[in-house]
């Protein structure tokens, strides 16, 4: 019952803070008013809002939700309550193919999430391989992780130093999810609401990788096989918000360990509750930052850093556990 009530409330959550985003910022617009321009359409303020808020809310969402999810995988693949894609790195190496792709190839931008998923799968090899030493340790992992995410952060801001693709470098390092458009809410409809609906149906091989490996593989799971997988849907996710929304880190750290307090370790009901947890929270982020110092927007990705960084820390100090035992 505490599951689905707190489901409930977070949904309910979720729903008020998008209304809140909706009706507060340079326009400011009654709730009323705002559904009624929504629906006749003679209002040029909801114009506005609706051609510039509406999407820049979506892809908050959508990108708060892939991001959690994906944290959600990772630590479920690597029994390893500290991975995130923006702390081990695949972020950044999705950011930085994207950002490639988006200053060279600017007529390839519908294919940008493809291209920066080929950059997050390149940037999690490199986690696995120099971490893998009889085994996958957390602390290893996590060292590692920091070091290919501070390589591909470097590559990010050499390109960046190239005139024509400053702005786009900007984007990709600090999301402000500013000048958002509807076409990129369709690029993360389609892409993150695929790979979020494969991450439900493969919630009973997340809960059998919490088993030891010979455990699991007596009970007919193919571990290596789940293991990939699942890799592959949290790196579509974690790359694909990462093109379209900027990189932003901790989440898939915060949102599920708060979320386990809530739902408990099943990932049948973790997976969906993280999506709307991570809704929230960088909904949340994107929405405080243009609104506590207005007109001075403070990016979302710089919230979640004064946010996660501490949090962090208190993982750390909890002690060097491996996830799922």
């Amino acid at each position: 019952m505490k599951k689905w009530v707190s489901f409930i409330v977070a949904l309910c959550l979720l729903i008020g803070l998008a209304l809140y985003s909706m009706s507060t910022g340079s326009i400011q617009i009654g709730f009323g008013e705002l559904v009624h321009g929504l629906i006749v359409g003679d209002n040029p303020q909801v114009d506005v809002i609706r051609d510039l808020r509406l999407p820049r809310i979506f892809v908050a969402m959508l990108s708060g939700a892939a991001l959690a999810v994906s944290g959600v995988l990772l630590q479920s693949v690597m029994r390893n309550p500290l991975a995130d894609a923006g702390v081990i790195g695949i972020s950044a190496g999705a950011g930085f193919a994207s950002l490639i792709v988006t200053a060279v190839f600017p007529a390839l931008f519908f294919f940008n999430p493809l291209f920066s998923v080929i950059g997050g799968l390149f940037a999690c090899f490199l986690v696995y391989l120099f971490s893998w030493k009889s085994g996958l340790q957390p602390l290893r992992l996590l060292l590692v992780g920091v070091a290919i995410n501070a390589m591909f952060t470097g590559f990010n801001q050499v390109f960046s130093s190239f005139g024509s693709s400053s702005s786009s470098a900007g984007r990709t390092a600090i999301s402000t999810f500013n000048m958002q458009t509807w076409q990129n809410v369709d690029i993360l409809l389609i892409y993150v609401g695929i790979a979020l609906i494969l991450s439900v149906f493969l919630a009973t091989w997340c809960n059998m990788l919490a088993l030891q490996d010979r455990t699991a593989s007596n009970l007919g799971l193919n571990v290596m096989r789940s293991r990939i997988v699942i890799s592959l849907i949290a790196v579509i996710l974690a790359s694909v918000a990462t093109a379209v929304g900027g990189l932003i880190v901790f989440v898939g750290l915060l949102v599920p360990h708060i979320a386990r307090q809530f739902v408990g370790s099943d990932h049948r009901i973790l997976i969906p509750f993280s999506a709307v947890g991570g809704a929230v929270l960088i909904l949340f982020a994107d929405t405080l930052g243009r609104t506590i110092i207005a007109p001075i927007e403070i990016p979302a990705s710089v919230i979640m850093m004064i946010i996660g960084g501490p949090f962090l820390i208190f993982m750390l100090l909890k002690g060097d556990r491996v996830y799922g035992r």
